[in-house]
C-alpha cells in the first residue's frame, strides 16, 4: 500500500520560503508522477507542481512557475517542493500526490491521481 507522509509545512512571511518533503513508501515509483496540490478553504484542491519519477521532467502550474521548485530523490524515495518568494495567496493545505500512469501526460485535475498524503499546513502572512 502506498504510503505518503508530508513534512516542512509553516507560518512565513510574505516573500520568505519554505521547504515541503513528501516521503513515499509501499510501491516502486518508476511509472508514477508525484506532485503538489493545494486546498484553500472554500477551493478546490489545485495543481501546483509533479515530476515524473523516471527521467525528472518537471511541471509548474503557472501561479507558481519561477517560484517554486520539484525535486526527487530515487534512492531516498523522497520529493520536495522549495517553495520561494511566497505570497499571501500561497496559504493554503499542501498534499503529495502520486498518480500510476504508462504515459508521459501529465494530469493536472486531482480525482485523476491516485494516491494522497494528509497534507501540510502553510501559511503566509502579509
Amino acid at each position: 500500500q502506498v504510503q505518503l507522509v508530508e513534512s516542512g509545512g509553516g507560518l512565513v512571511q510574505a516573500g520568505g520560503s519554505l521547504r515541503l518533503s513528501c516521503a513515499a513508501s509501499g510501491r516502486t515509483f518508476s511509472r508514477y508522477f508525484m506532485g503538489w496540490f493545494r486546498q484553500a478553504p472554500g477551493k478546490e484542491r489545485e495543481f501546483v507542481s509533479a515530476i515524473r519519477w523516471s527521467g525528472g521532467s518537471t511541471y509548474y502550474a503557472e501561479s507558481v512557475r519561477g517560484r517554486f521548485a520539484i525535486s526527487r530523490d530515487t534512492a531516498m524515495n523522497t520529493v520536495w517542493l522549495q517553495m520561494n518568494s511566497l505570497k499571501p495567496e500561497d496559504t493554503a493545505v499542501y498534499y503529495c500526490g502520486a498518480r500510476y500512469t504508462g504515459s508521459i501526460v501529465l494530469r493536472t485535475r486531482a480525482h485523476d491521481w491516485d494516491y494522497w498524503g494528509q497534507g501540510t499546513q502553510v501559511t503566509v502572512s502579509s
